[in-house]
């Protein structure tokens, strides 16, 4: 789990038992979340991984350790919040800490070279290699500390970062937690696919040589795609099953049925947010993706969204890596929380329960 997502459970302590020792079935019932679900028992495992609270998903009281209480105190200075966060995200993890001296002043190389690096540190497989990496470029871009800078994006030192730092607080936690090349898997005369294996792109496609069919192609290309590859997901589009605009009972299945889905909320496409309603309440995996130039709509402004900055073709092409592993990170995520995710519908309704034929 990303330090940002995991920082979560500290920033209720914070501000539901003003840092104070609280017990579990309060604190969870506060956030709105079942304490016995899946992706609440890995929220604490992975806030006590990284030092933020003590206490396991069995225990009765959860409470902030002392730097993870500098971390998330709204009385902490900016400077003392980032380097507690600095030293909880990446030097307390030894191979986070060796990729960060690795890498400090340096231009960040390719993902594939960031795995053998990872490699070199202690991490075995390739799976784990790319999960490393990922949310290790997804903690240090949380931080800050992942800048564009002569057109590459360049890791700075902590210092550097806090002579930055501007007057107000730094970022906080929002409150909440593979593929070939795009595959015709369906087509209305065959029903034959294995949703198992399937990450469906909902997204707002926009008629040919529009500005959203652009925006749309360069996502799933350049972002989606190349975020998911060797995930064992195949990433599908409805205009690979339908013509664009058509809301058939094809592109529902998928919807419903898919392994993850990401959505992509630019541009506000009425088409995409409802096939995105349709996906929460089933409470299966979701990752929500968007330009960062497009206002968040108020139901869906407490779900994490990745926010992509396109204003800017140079910046964007420097960080595509760093977004594409936030993707994975997030898919990933998603993936291990399995059913029940958190998400505005279930956040009212719990207990909904929707029955897939």
């Amino acid at each position: 789990m990303a330090f940002e997502d995991a920082l979560v459970l500290g920033t209720a302590i914070q501000e539901h038992g003003a840092g104070q020792r609280i017990r579990l079935l309060t604190l969870f019932d506060k956030m709105g979340k079942s304490p016995s679900s899946g992706p609440s028992r890995s929220l604490v495992t992975e806030s006590s991984r990284y030092g933020i609270t003590e206490g396991s998903y069995k225990a009765e009281y959860l409470t902030l350790t002392e730097i993870g209480s500098i971390a998330t105190s709204t009385e902490s200075s900016p400077k003392e919040q980032l380097r507690a966060r600095f030293q909880l995200a990446i030097e307390s993890i030894p191979v986070f800490k060796s990729l960060y001296e690795s890498l400090v002043g340096s231009k960040i190389p390719a993902r594939e070279v960031l795995r053998d690096r990872a490699g070199e540190f202690g991490v075995e497989g390739q799976g784990d290699q790319a999960a490393c990496v990922d949310v290790f470029l997804v903690n240090v871009k949380f931080l800050g500390l992942l800048k564009v800078l002569s057109g590459a994006e360049r890791i700075v030192n902590l210092d550097h970062a806090l002579d930055e730092l501007p007057a107000g607080k730094i970022g906080s936690a929002p409150v909440l937690a593979v593929p070939a090349s795009v595959a015709d898997l369906g087509t209305p005369e065959s029903a034959e696919v294995d949703y198992s294996k399937v990450a469906f792109f909902i997204a707002p496609i926009g008629e040919p040589d529009t500005e959203h069919r652009h925006h749309s192609d360069m996502m799933l290309g350049s972002l989606v795609e190349k975020a998911l590859e060797g995930t064992g997901l195949t990433v599908v589009r409805a205009d690979k099953i339908t013509k664009p605009g058509m809301i058939n009972a094809q592109v529902i299945e998928y919807v419903l049925r898919s392994a993850v889905v990401v959505a992509d909320l630019s541009f506000e496409n009425p088409n995409v947010f409802y096939e995105l309603a349709l996906r929460h309440v089933t409470g299966l995996p979701t990752v929500h993706i968007m330009r960062a130039e497009d206002r968040k709509p108020f139901d869906v402004a407490s779900f994490r969204t990745i926010t992509i900055d396109t204003s800017d073709k140079y910046k964007l092409v420097a960080q595509l890596d760093s977004y594409r592993s936030a993707i994975a990170a997030h898919v990933r995520q998603a993936l291990e929380g399995g059913a029940g995710q958190t998400n505005p519908i279930l956040a009212f309704r719990p207990n909904l329960k929707l029955v897939i034929g």
